[in-house]
């Protein structure tokens, strides 16, 4: 029980340290960009991201990828891994695990608290196309039972195997966030399994029963299939970008 509570208490650390760097962080991406005298999306399409994306790093609601604080120091030579908290934030830190330590001896021998705190983050893992194979682990916070809005059951990360879709900008040894769900979306880039081989494509509904599938590896390639040939094992939600 001791062990399962110190664990515990690590993780609400370093959830706290994480929220404090995403303030920070976002808050250097936004002087930066307005240093540019960049908009949003402007900022954003030169390093290659949704304008979306931006504007959630900004608000301190999005982690800043590791490839994005390397792009953003080559484009614009300004490191924002150098962030240091200030003393009241460090202050703020110590108090609020001094709290949580407090609780924990309080309420050690409560095998129900230390199960409903042990969810605050829960580890993802990273497969290859067929799901047979967990080649990483990623830890996500779980809010109100959800991971990044979806049932945190329903969530998965791929590791993309081909250079199909670089006109999406969707490359090899990139990682992919998605969720499991059966449904055609359209315009939806999803993880499909077709003639026994699982791939990445976008998907558009061309009527009830046929669907266009679309890859880019450079030149736009696209197929014509009825829609019970294929079968959707998930919709592609981000992507992480290697460098």
């Amino acid at each position: 029980m001791a062990d399962k509570t110190k664990v515990y208490i690590c993780h609400l650390s370093k959830i706290k340290g994480m929220v404090l760097f995403m303030n920070r962080a976002g808050e250097k991406v936004k002087k930066i960009r307005e240093d540019a005298k960049l908009s949003q999306k402007q900022f954003a399409k030169k390093l290659g991201v949704a304008e979306k994306f931006i504007n959630e790093i900004e608000c301190g609601r999005k982690v800043v990828t590791e490839s994005l604080i390397h792009r953003i120091k080559k484009l614009y030579g300004k490191d924002i891994n150098d962030i240091n908290m200030s003393a009241d934030e460090e202050e703020e830190v110590r108090e609020t695990n001094y709290q949580f330590k407090s609780q924990a001896k309080k309420k050690e021998t409560n095998e129900v608290w230390t199960d409903a705190l042990s969810s605050i983050l829960k580890s993802v893992p990273v497969y290859d196309y067929s799901f047979k194979k967990v080649i990483d682990k990623r830890s996500l916070p779980v809010i109100a039972n959800k991971i990044e809005g979806f049932n945190q059951d329903k969530v998965f990360f791929i590791k993309i195997e081909n250079n199909d879709m670089t006109g999406f900008r969707i490359m090899k040894d990139d990682v992919a966030f998605g969720h499991m769900t059966s449904e055609i979306e359209n315009n939806a880039i999803c993880l499909i399994e077709y003639n026994d081989l699982r791939v990445l494509r976008q998907i558009k509904r061309l009527d009830n029963n046929k669907l266009l599938l679309i890859s880019n590896n450079g030149n736009l390639m696209t197929q014509t299939v009825q829609t019970n040939e294929i079968k959707i094992i998930g919709r592609i939600n981000k992507v992480e970008f290697c460098i």
